[in-house]
Formats: C-alpha cells, structure tokens, sequence
C-alpha cells in the first residue's frame, strides 16, 4: 500500500510474521478468521490502520 512500509524492527517483524504462519495467514492480532483477516487484513487496506505494527507509515 502506497505511504507504508515493513516496519523497520526486523526482530518483531520477524514475531509478527511467525504469529502470521500460525494463523495460517490470518492477522495475528484478529481474533475471528475469515476473508477479511487475512494479512493484509481488510482495515489496513481500507482504512491505513495496522493494528498489529507490522506495517508503518513512512
């Protein structure tokens, strides 16, 4: 998404994208798993909000 990027603290990327495997793809910070929660879930990419940090604005 355009304005964003990868936060830039490689050692909690690296947390939030293991929390990502575990849910099979789904937001680690979501509770429900459905379509809408698949990374990049729905809110970031309608809204700009990462709620989990794994995407910052630049």
């Amino acid at each position: 998404m355009k304005g964003y990027r990868l936060n830039p603290d490689k050692e909690y990327v690296s947390k939030i994208i293991e929390g990502i495997y575990r849910k099979e793809g789904h937001c680690p910070c979501k509770v429900t798993r459905d379509d809408s929660t698949r990374c990049p879930c729905d809110e970031f990419v309608n809204d700009g909000i990462c709620k989990c940090k794994l995407y910052v604005k630049i």
